[in-house]
């Protein structure tokens, strides 16, 4: 409902941790319907909810709005289910003992203590120079999301001015088996990091290499980059994306790659509906390499079925992906009408903590 309960930190922590600390002495916790912000640590990683590494149980975050926060979730339970949340516009800081101007991820799974993590839609955006998403965890689902790097102001700490803005906007740097499926990934033009979606940039510590990028929409705000970039030796699927902007589709591992849809100067014409509002539902006008233009992605190896099943709905909010003659390729399944079954249309990355 609305309005949420609100928590407002004003700075203040629990153990120096955040605003809500789940112990490893209480497992199995789930929050649902809260607004919380204002979360800070001296460790520059104060989190709106953190759930200590080590839980032996689940955690279950939903429907939540958290912004403003050094991070705002910070976690690693056995298994943590992230949906239908806004994780918006972390803070900054210049930390003096190591250096660091920022890193304050929207959501951070910390360590490979966490077996599965799945995080579905939801709207995870502007970070300070850390990632709107990242995961250490064993197993790791992104799953219908809208994840973007806004431009976000000039802003000012004691380490310097900038345009604090996310590195990567999605980060799984230990490996691990990684699903990223119907996203709508947006990297924007002041990004300090060229790589859009990196894996196992820093380890192969998960011990599995195995990467699945399906039905996604990824878009380059910048002037060149990286959509996938890949540690060596890893196995990797690439089916019915849309990569939209300038640089390579992807980088490293050994690619499956069919059907994907590749336009590195972009010129809109009238395929979506409103890229200037980052609203890249498909049209009428789209082409035939796009509309029915995908294949059945199959399964992995796992067995895990890899056919989008779902969409995300502007904003927070998901429905059941229609289908009518083949898949369509990116995370939009067109339908009549130009705005699909949103509700209202986006503008371009907003701001909404005052909404």
């Amino acid at each position: 409902g609305s309005p949420r309960p609100v928590l407002v930190a004003n700075g203040l922590s629990e153990g120096d941790k955040g605003v809500w600390v789940v112990t490893t002495s209480a497992p199995n916790f789930t929050a649902d319907n809260f607004e919380i912000s204002g979360g800070t640590s001296t460790g520059f990683n104060g989190a709106a909810i953190r759930v200590d590494n080590g839980d032996a149980g689940f955690a279950a975050i939903r429907n939540c709005y958290f912004h403003d926060n050094q991070m705002n979730i910070l976690a690693a339970p056995d298994s943590l289910l992230v949906e239908n949340c806004e994780l918006a516009h972390t803070t900054g800081g210049f930390n003096t003992s190591t250096g660091l101007d920022g890193n304050q991820h929207c959501i951070y799974v910390n360590t490979s203590n966490c077996r599965v993590v799945i995080f579905r839609y939801n709207y995870s955006h502007d970070s300070w120079v850390g990632h709107p998403f990242k995961s250490r965890a064993r197993n790791t689902y992104v799953l219908y999301n809208r994840l973007a790097d806004g431009a976000r102001p000039y802003e000012c700490t004691a380490g310097g001015c900038g345009y604090k803005t996310a590195a990567y906007t999605i980060d799984i740097p230990d490996g691990g088996r990684a699903y990223i499926i119907g996203n709508i990934i947006e990297q924007g033009a002041t990004s300090p990091n060229t790589v859009i979606v990196s894996y196992a940039a820093e380890s192969a510590g998960n011990g599995t290499l195995d990467v699945y990028a399906i039905n996604n929409t990824i878009i380059n705000d910048g002037a060149t980059g990286t959509f996938l970039s890949v540690r060596s030796g890893t196995t990797c699927t690439y089916k019915n994306n849309i990569f939209y902007g300038p640089g390579a589709s992807w980088g490293g591992g050994t690619v499956t790659a069919s059907n994907n849809y590749v336009e590195s100067t972009p010129n809109n014409g009238a395929k979506f509906v409103s890229p200037s509002t980052s609203d890249y539902h498909l049209t009428s006008a789209s082409p035939t390499t796009i509309l029915d233009a995908g294949v059945p992605p199959g399964l992995s190896a796992t067995g895990y079925n890899l056919m989008p099943t779902g969409q995300y709905v502007y904003d927070e909010r998901d429905t059941p992906r229609p289908f009518t003659g083949a898949i369509d390729v990116g995370a939009f399944e067109y339908s009549t009408g130009s705005g699909g079954p949103d509700v209202t249309s986006p503008t371009a990355i907003r701001d909404l903590r005052n909404r």
